[in-house]
């Protein structure tokens, strides 16, 4: 649970910044943010908390 809320937490600072600097529109930081809603309500949403889940794991290991 605390890795959801850092990773989401981290992803919404990066889009926040990137919309800060003109990086990145509206529009395409609402299909950024849709992408990741209907992303989590799939079959997907699973195997990507456990990829990130490793991927943290393995960085704590090094």
């Amino acid at each position: 649970m605390a890795i959801t809320v850092s990773l989401v937490a981290l992803f919404g600072l990066v889009l926040f910044f990137l919309l800060r600097s003109r990086t990145l529109g509206y529009g395409s930081a609402f299909v950024a943010m849709m992408f990741g809603f209907y992303l989590s309500s799939t079959g997907a949403a699973t195997p990507m908390n456990q990829l990130s889940t490793a991927l943290i794991n393995a960085l704590g290991n090094l």
